[in-house]
């Protein structure tokens, strides 16, 4: 179950566009983590797409996935190059799969790091 996941995360990354849709179910529903939200999937595609070979620097590293019933959680981070500085962003992905082993379902949310530790 989670090796869908982990496909549809390494051919996002590859830019396979084409291998990284055929994970996901026509009628997937992603949801941002600013709550934008992409359904179907030609439209979640075409976004990704357009913004994936935009980003500087870009790479993603796993450090979970966790898998319950038709859940699978990822804990990643993400860092793009911005004006020539690191920006690093912990996430956790939530996948739901559809009853043929598709991603139906994918909700994102992101981790703010403070500059300085509160006081």
């Amino acid at each position: 179950m989670a090796s869908i996941v982990e496909r549809y995360l390494e051919k996002m990354v590859a830019h396979d566009f084409d291998a990284m849709a055929a994970c996901l179910a026509e009628d997937v529903v992603r949801i941002g983590p600013y709550g934008d939200t992409y359904t179907p999937r030609a439209p979640y595609v075409a976004m990704l797409s357009e913004l994936m070979p935009s980003l500087p620097g870009y790479s993603m590293e796993i450090s979970r996935v966790m898998v319950g019933d038709d859940l699978v959680l990822v804990e990643l981070t993400e860092v793009v190059e911005i004006n020539g500085e690191s920006l690093v962003t912990p996430e956790a992905l939530v996948f739901e799969l559809n009853e043929d082993g598709l991603i139906a379902h994918i909700a994102i949310y992101i981790q703010q790091l403070a500059k300085t530790p509160p006081a």
